[in-house]
C-alpha cells in the first residue's frame, strides 16, 4: 500500500504550519494529495427582537466563522510549496465531526499533539483521541515544532491485537524505507514471541529489524518513550486503546501516555 490522500488538520495555533508542513512532506514523498480540512460551527442567534434581528444575527456570525476558515485556508496555502497536490475542505461544522467525515476518503490523517503543556485546540482544533476512535483511519498524531518526518528509525510498539496489527499495516510505506525498524514489546513469553512473527514479516517487506524485550520499570508508555529516544527513532507505531477507553483514561495506559507526552510523531490505529 501507498498514500494517496493525505489529510491534515488546519487550526490557528502556534504548532499548526509545522504540522502542516510535515503533511506536505509526506504527500510529495508519497506522491499523495495533501488535504487541508478546517471546521467551525455558526454560533446561533442570541436575544433575538425578531425575525429581521435572527437572520441579521445568523448573517454576521456566518461571515465571521468565514473569515476565520479563509485564514486557516490562507495557512494551509503557505506552508504547501509550489507542485504540491492539494485540496482544500473548509465546513460550517464542529471540527471533530468534519476531520472524521473527511478522513473516509483518506489513507493517513494527521493532528496535533494535545498534552497538557500544548496549547489547548482553539475553535477549528481537534484533539487526537476522538479522531482516533472515529476516524477509521490511521492517525499520525505530531508534537509541536515538528516540521519534518522521515521515518528513518522506526520503533513498532508491539502487543499482539487488531490494533497493533493494523497500524503495522498502515506503516508499510514508511517501514519499507527506514533504515532501521525496531519491534518492540513490553511483558512475557507470549508478546515476544508475537514480536519475532512481525520482525519476520517486515523483513519480508524489505526492513532492517530486529526486536527487543523491555523491560517495565515505572510504565509501559514510559519504557517505550525511554527506549525510542534511545534509539533516536523518529516515528513510533502503535495501537491505540487496547483496552476500553474509560479505563485509559481514568487510570492511565500507554496511549494516554503517548498522546500526552510522546516528543516523537506517532502513527496510531485503533
Amino acid at each position: 500500500m501507498s498514500y494517496a490522500n493525505i489529510l491534515v488538520s488546519v487550526d490557528l495555533d502556534g504548532a499548526t504550519a509545522d504540522r502542516i508542513r510535515l503533511a506536505a512532506g509526506l504527500a510529495r514523498r508519497f506522491a499523495a494529495t495533501l488535504t487541508g480540512a478546517a471546521a467551525e460551527k455558526v454560533p446561533a442567534p442570541t436575544l433575538v427582537r425578531d425575525v429581521q434581528d435572527a437572520e441579521r444575527q445568523e448573517r454576521e456570525n456566518e461571515d465571521e466563522v468565514r473569515a476565520v476558515l479563509e485564514q486557516a485556508q490562507a495557512l494551509f496555502a503557505r506552508c504547501v510549496e509550489e507542485g504540491t497536490r492539494t485540496d482544500w475542505r473548509p465546513a460550517f461544522a464542529g471540527p471533530i465531526t468534519h476531520l472524521v467525515e473527511q478522513a473516509r476518503a483518506a489513507d493517513l490523517v494527521v493532528v496535533g499533539r494535545r498534552g497538557p503543556m500544548d496549547e489547548p485546540p482553539g475553535a477549528l482544533g481537534v484533539p487526537p483521541g476522538p479522531i482516533l476512535m472515529e476516524a477509521g483511519r490511521p492517525v499520525l498524531v505530531v508534537p509541536p515544532c515538528i516540521e519534518h518526518l522521515r521515518g528513518a528509525r522506526i520503533v513498532v510498539a508491539w502487543k499482539d491485537g487488531l490494533e497493533a496489527r493494523r497500524a503495522v499495516s498502515a506503516a508499510l510505506p514508511f517501514i519499507r524505507e527506514a533504515d532501521q525498524v525496531f519491534v518492540a514489546s513490553t511483558g512475557e513469553g507470549a508478546r515476544y514471541e508475537g514480536a519475532e512473527d512481525v520482525a519476520a514479516h517486515l523483513a519480508r517487506h524489505g526492513a532492517p529489524v530486529t526486536t527487543h524485550l523491555l523491560r517495565t520499570i515505572v510504565s509501559d508508555g514510559d519504557e517505550l518513550l525511554r527506549f525510542a529516544q534511545k534509539q533516536d527513532a523518529d516515528l513510533i507505531v502503535m495501537g491505540a486503546y487496547g483496552h476500553a477507553r474509560l479505563r485509559e483514561w481514568l487510570f492511565g495506559g500507554v496511549t494516554r501516555d503517548i498522546l500526552q507526552r510522546s516528543p516523537i510523531p506517532c502513527l496510531m490505529c485503533h
